[in-house]
């Protein structure tokens, strides 16, 4: 990150450093993950090197192309450009399906962000030190993240006032807010959050610590896409700081709340979850819809959604999927085949190697060329 970096300064660099990794190492398949300014610019530049991109976490949707910005635009151009979806829910099947990408394209495959909490959060795990002084046993505890560019300035100002308004009202209710870097958010924060008992501002964690703080919170308040899975996964209620979101399922299953950024209603819903046990419980207890979608390893999914109700659940994938128990320790009866090119096809998900499962993708994608090893 440099500092006073723009869009037009992310974008630029990441492209010219992506398109020097791929003059050396032409890749087969490129995959990019989510919405971010980086995942556009590696799918534009696998275009332009005439490489095929799949999307990871496709179809996701607010339909406002600027809530939120750039990332709603940037999952829209990204998925104008890929050649295969895997779509977490789906809701997101749908999206795509009603923006014409053909259904042999899409692969509902539950959610990455999911899976990787399971391998992460751990009930031993010890927290990094600049947490040491939050009281977790005694005291209720609220984690606040926000960083969009479109609640920079006073939308940001009326959230933190409506944080401080709730830590001077409870005592017992202590904040742990992980700053952005961006100097325009940090400034605000200092200005209306600095100085206060209770309130921990601190630096931006890794994933590990973060994920495993987001298990002993008791609150999040957040305009962050992915904690909107995240959290209610751990059974964490979520007020999401936002008028939109692009995981519409979670509202629908009310284990989080759009409140907007606006004072009093922040203020209002998050003391309503504090002194409501029964408003607290509902969200916390809520079924998470996209932990129905998330369990098991991403790449054999297919197994796991065939046991589901919706109509795509056992799509193209699982009726292409045999037991897996059947496969485990069988070797691909096409290996040498597998290895001259795409053109060759490989036995139905006969082996797991990161190599076959692109030749298990061959045939939905437009190529003839061989695979380099």
């Amino acid at each position: 990150m440099a500092a006073g970096q723009t869009l037009f300064d992310i974008t630029t660099r990441a492209m010219q450093g992506i398109n020097e990794v791929f003059q050396k190492d032409r890749p087969d398949l490129v995959l990019v993950h989510g919405d971010t300014t980086t995942t556009f610019a590696g799918a534009l530049a696998a275009f332009y090197h005439q490489i095929p991109v799949g999307h990871v976490e496709a179809g996701l949707r607010t339909h406002d192309i600027y809530s939120p910005f750039p990332e709603e635009m940037n999952r829209r151009l990204t998925g104008g450009i890929a050649t295969l979806h895997f779509a977490p829910t789906p809701t997101a099947h749908d999206n795509l399906a009603a923006e014409g990408v053909p259904e042999r394209r899409i692969f509902v495959t539950g959610n990455t962000v999911i899976d990787a909490l399971h391998h992460t959060v751990r009930p031993d795990y010890v927290l990094p030190p600049e947490l040491s002084q939050v009281d977790f046993e005694h005291h209720r505890v609220l984690l606040v993240t926000t960083h969009r560019r479109e609640n920079l300035g006073e939308p940001m100002r009326h959230v933190y006032r409506a944080i401080h308004d709730i830590v001077d009202e409870m005592g017992d209710v202590e904040v742990v807010f992980p700053v952005h870097r961006n100097p325009k958010v940090r400034e605000i924060v200092r200005e209306e959050l600095g100085g206060l008992a209770h309130v921990h501002l601190i630096d931006p964690l890794e994933y590990e610590p973060f994920a495993n703080l987001m298990a002993r919170v008791d609150i999040v308040l957040t305009d962050s896409g992915g904690i909107q899975e995240e959290a209610p996964a751990l059974g964490k209620p979520v007020l999401v700081l936002r008028d939109t979101t692009e995981r519409p399922e979670a509202v629908t299953a009310g284990t989080v709340h759009l409140i907007g950024t606006a004072q009093e209603r922040v203020y209002a819903e998050t003391k309503r979850l504090l002194t409501d046990q029964a408003a607290y419980a509902a969200m916390a207890e809520a079924v998470n819809p996209i932990r129905r979608w998330g369990g098991g390893t991403p790449h054999h999914r297919g197994d796991s959604l065939s046991r589901g109700t919706h109509p795509h659940a056992a799509g193209a994938l699982s009726r292409r999927v045999t037991d897996r128990r059947e496969r485990r320790g069988r070797r691909c009866r096409k290996r040498s085949q597998c290895r001259r090119g795409w053109q060759m096809p490989c036995a139905p998900l006969g082996c797991l190697g990161g190599r076959h499962l692109l030749c298990r993708l061959s045939r939905h994608l437009p190529l003839s060329r061989p695979m380099r090893r």
